[in-house]
């Protein structure tokens, strides 16, 4: 989803500050990023989300890519499939043991019906939290990350995220990095369009980066 012209004006009247980053960083995308590989489905997000965590991205892809081929196919193996594998197929794919285990159960879940990926789409954004910080491997910020970037919802507020913090820190030219409670507390006039101000502060880290 993106906001209309109209949210983003209202967005940089008040917050000044993010509005005149707003003018110079790339225009807001919008999500869900439906072309990627890992993004065309509910459970391939997931899935994605566990065997990300904790690893460079090129590591990572490796490790999805041999998952994926366990199967003879491009997409990573549904539930069923995936159950189906002995931990030592998976562990040679380069999954670890904790990995397998999240999977295992987000897998379980979905095919007991205990997760009902259809159905996340209409719940609110803290009854879907609610739901995937039941799964074992998936926090509150990987359920963030799924808000945002799967569901495509606007008004999420990661205030967790180092990389927000660090935004932040720049924006308003803090000497320190602020804590989560303060970023709650400071971006409560991003509301309803969270999501994008979360996105433009690590636009700015990006750009950071870029200018070092």
């Amino acid at each position: 989803m993106k906001p209309t012209p109209a949210e983003l004006r209202a967005l940089a009247r008040r917050d000044p500050q993010l509005g005149r980053a707003l003018k110079r960083l790339p225009p807001f995308p919008g999500f869900p990023e439906r072309g990627h590989p890992r993004q065309r489905s509910h459970f391939a997000s997931l899935s994605s989300a566990i065997v990300y965590q904790q690893l460079a991205t090129k590591a990572a892809e490796t490790i999805w890519k041999r998952v994926c081929a366990l199967d003879g196919g491009r997409a990573f193996p549904e539930p069923a499939l995936f159950l189906a594998h002995p931990d030592e197929h998976l562990r040679a794919a380069g999954l670890s043991r904790g990995k397998i285990a999240a999977l295992r159960d987000l897998c379980t879940r979905i095919e007991e019906g205990r997760l009902v990926l259809a159905r996340l789409s209409r719940l609110s954004d803290e009854r879907v939290v609610e739901e995937l910080v039941e799964v074992r491997g998936i926090g509150r910020w990987s359920a963030q990350m799924f808000l945002m970037f799967r569901l495509g919802r606007l008004d999420v507020l990661a205030d967790g995220d180092l990389g927000v913090q660090e935004g932040l820190r720049l924006l308003d030219g803090l000497s320190g990095r602020p804590s989560a409670a303060q970023v709650a507390e400071r971006a409560r006039v991003w509301s309803p369009l969270a999501s994008v101000g979360c996105w433009a502060m690590w636009r700015l880290v990006d750009e950071q980066r870029a200018a070092r």
